[in-house]
């Protein structure tokens, strides 16, 4: 038995080095200079409005939440990456999810661009949203995987429950899936904060866990401590991120919050009336108006009345990007099997 714990840590270690490793070389997060992202005019509302579209899209197409984390990892790879305008904000958010459900989702499972323009009310046309799909490809050189908060608080309740398994068998009345399923959802909920853009995933995911390892027990400390090593996250970024996040779940829900879990879904449903379902009826022309009533105050707030559909010249980047010259209805066989 000994033998095989040492094993599954040396397994555990290794998939964390090698998460960190890609996470090193490939995260990018827009910056914001003022009121909007540095060399745009998405404001800080107008992103976190379209991570919260992000989510209600996940849910409406039964996608895994790996896929919404990966979509969002792309969104600020491409936004940390170009002079994007506002109004394509839209196209684009649609584009990196479609791209995180060809790179996460069974095939079956993914909707052909015309239902996902109908179903997302994106009010953007199929040609548009996969000739934004080769423009981010392009940007992103086709390499659009990496470690996301999610791989990484995977890997880190994976290492607690391998090294420190009482603190889970003494305090879950749950399973350690449904454990992680409800962590989950915090992640999500963070990742709309665009105040936490400036950390990587591995420092929120860490937070999450050693915030859930406080309310466990009282020893703690040397387990997150432990973590925080491993993932060689400094420990000022470690308490800011920390704080940030503290005050970012006080609005997440109540504390006596009865969570209900359905074995034929991928969501972690909750049952507390005071978080509203998404509605179903009178969505408004622009879909990034509609949001969850329970994130941050700052998201509840509507776009900014200068969202306009159509594409154009959709960006301004720093390798002058002309979208009318990119054709993304043929693209190259070896590259298109890898997406398809």
């Amino acid at each position: 038995m000994k033998f095989t714990g040492l094993l599954e840590s040396h397994r555990l270690a290794a998939m964390l080095e090698n998460s960190l490793d890609t996470e090193a070389r490939k995260w990018k997060a827009p910056s914001f200079q003022g009121s909007t992202i540095k060399g745009t005019d998405i404001s800080p509302m107008q992103y976190e409005q379209a991570v919260v579209w992000l989510e209600k899209l996940r849910s409406i197409f039964h996608f895994y939440p790996d896929t919404f984390f990966l979509a969002v990892t792309i969104l600020n790879r491409m936004l940390a990456s170009v002079k994007a305008q506002v109004k394509y904000l839209r196209c684009i958010t649609v584009a990196c999810l479609y791209l995180a459900a060809k790179t996460n989702e069974e095939r079956e499972v993914i909707p052909l661009v015309k239902d996902l323009v109908e179903q997302s009310k994106c009010m953007c046309s199929s040609a548009e949203i996969l000739r934004m799909e080769r423009l981010i490809l392009d940007k992103l050189q086709w390499d659009l995987y990496m470690a996301t908060p999610m791989d990484f608080l995977n890997t880190f309740h994976a290492m607690v429950m391998s090294n420190s398994p009482s603190l889970f068998h003494d305090h879950l009345q749950i399973n350690p899936s449904r454990h992680v399923a409800l962590l989950t959802r915090q992640v999500q909920h963070c990742t709309a904060c665009h105040q936490l853009l400036q950390f990587r995933g591995s420092t929120l995911a860490l937070v999450i866990m050693t915030l859930e390892l406080e309310l466990m027990t009282a020893d703690w400390f040397p387990v997150s401590s432990d973590l925080l090593t491993k993932a060689k996250i400094e420990h000022a970024d470690f308490i800011c991120c920390k704080e940030t996040v503290e005050s970012n779940l006080e609005t997440l829900a109540p504390s006596n919050t009865v969570y209900l879990f359905i074995s034929t879904s991928k969501d972690v449903r909750s049952r507390n009336t005071a978080i509203p379902a998404c509605p179903t009826e009178g969505i408004p022309s622009n879909p990034l108006t509609v949001v969850s009533q329970k994130i941050d105050p700052p998201i509840g707030n509507t776009l900014a009345s200068s969202i306009r559909s159509g594409l154009g010249n959709l960006i301004e980047a720093d390798d002058e990007f002309d979208l009318g010259e990119i054709s993304t209805m043929k693209m190259a066989k070896a590259n298109r099997k890898n997406f398809s």
